[in-house]
């Protein structure tokens, strides 16, 4: 038969109905319901009429006077296995079921996909994991799907215990880890864990970079020199990772650093480095305000000032650390609406940490290091100036300077 003959045979009430102004889905359904009946129809009308055909051929040649061999083929009921009988029909129509079983399941995805795209187009839905809502219910389609088509092919009552009590051992055995990633899944959405455009690190798989992609049984993250890695979905609630999008929302980004300077390079402030430190505009103020009030204390309490120690006195440490934070004040790119601190830390071997903590109004990683570069490139630069050292292990040259 000519198959362009077949194709607009088949196509011809889906056009008919899309001609009519109904949309391109339901003129296809309607079109494949149409189509089976009529096949139904016409299989069921050839086999009353070949039965009869076959039946009245072999009357015609039977003799009513004598026994022949028509007479036994017709006791043995020869012509009604010849013609098609009705069993033959009723597996006709058990495949006509199970297809229709799978063509519903072909359109409900065909639905589910339209659905899935026509919201990812959408800024509201963009980072919310689609593709695992439409993998879920295409999995319990088919298994649905699957259980309609052997009972319409055999009868098999699904409603024994035993049977369901096997079944949902082999299903737990082979989708493990699919059901594993579908808990996981409703995990990670209803208590919002990552979205798409999520900034994570994982460390224990080596991730570093954005969200691309959420499935059910995988996460895709695109790491920050253009690699994949894939993450199994259930890690995410299994295992401890870093979101960095409470950051990316956030009204800055934080930056967290200590200077390690040396111990035995703090003084009290000598009358030389009083005079230097009123030459630097950021703290001037500060100094002479301070070293006004430790003078009034020291006076009031008679403090014997022969000796540097002896009561309330500035020092180059906390003078640089003041200079530090009104640096981190002044500057346009530092959020000082939040945390803002400039803090010594315990002493350890390699000197004294003095931690810079605040936050930066650009977020955007390149910007911000740059920014966070800027700043510790000025603050060691103003090291010497306050008559301290950063500390630094000695390399080779200073050990042959030490020798020598």
């Amino acid at each position: 038969m000519n198959t362009s003959f077949i194709y607009t045979y088949a196509n011809f009430f889906k056009e008919h109905f899309y001609s009519l102004g109904m949309d391109l889905i339901t003129a296809a359904v309607l079109g494949i319901i149409l189509n089976v009946l009529i096949i139904g129809v016409c299989v069921f009308l050839i086999d009353i009429l070949v039965r009869n055909i076959v039946i009245q051929v072999f009357k015609i040649f039977n003799d009513p006077t004598q026994r022949g061999f028509y007479d036994f083929l017709m006791e043995s009921n020869f012509p009604k296995f010849v013609a098609p009988f009705a069993e033959t029909f009723v597996w006709i129509e058990k495949g006509l079921s199970a297809y229709l079983v799978v063509l519903s399941i072909l359109v409900f995805r065909s639905v589910l996909r339209t659905t899935r795209n026509y919201f990812g187009t959408k800024e509201r839905y963009y980072d919310k994991p689609l593709q695992s809502y439409v993998q879920i219910l295409m999995i319990f389609a088919w298994g649905v799907g699957i259980f309609f088509i052997v009972n319409v092919l055999t009868s098999f009552n699904f409603k024994s215990v035993a049977t369901l009590g096997a079944t949902s051992a082999m299903i737990l055995l082979v989708f493990k880890d699919t059901i594993l990633g579908f808990v996981a899944s409703i995990q990670v959405s209803v208590n919002d864990i990552v979205r798409i455009g999520d900034w994570i690190t994982f460390s224990k798989f080596g991730a570093d970079g954005h969200v691309t992609e959420i499935n059910l049984a995988t996460v895709i993250v695109q790491n920050f020199d253009n690699t994949f890695t894939t993450i199994p979905t259930y890690s995410l609630i299994a295992d401890s990772f870093q979101n960095w999008r409470g950051m990316q929302e956030s009204k800055g980004r934080r930056i967290k650093r200590s200077i390690y300077l040396k111990q035995n390079k703090v003084r009290f402030l000598s009358p030389e480095m009083l005079e230097d430190f009123n030459k630097i505009e950021l703290i001037a103020p500060y100094v002479a305000h301070k070293e006004k009030q430790n003078l009034k204390h020291n006076t009031s309490a008679k403090i014997d000032k022969t000796l540097s120690v002896n009561g309330v006195n500035q020092t180059n440490l906390g003078v640089f650390r003041n200079y530090a934070e009104s640096y981190l004040l002044e500057n346009d790119k530092i959020n000082s609406d939040l945390f803002l601190m400039v803090r010594h830390q315990p002493p350890t071997d390699k000197g004294i940490p003095m931690e810079i903590f605040c936050f930066t109004y650009d977020k955007q990683w390149e910007n911000y290091e740059r920014i966070q570069a800027d700043i510790f490139d000025h603050l060691i630069a103003a090291v010497p100036y306050f008559g301290l050292e950063i500390f630094e292990s000695p390399t080779g040259s200073d050990l042959d300077r030490i020798k020598s």
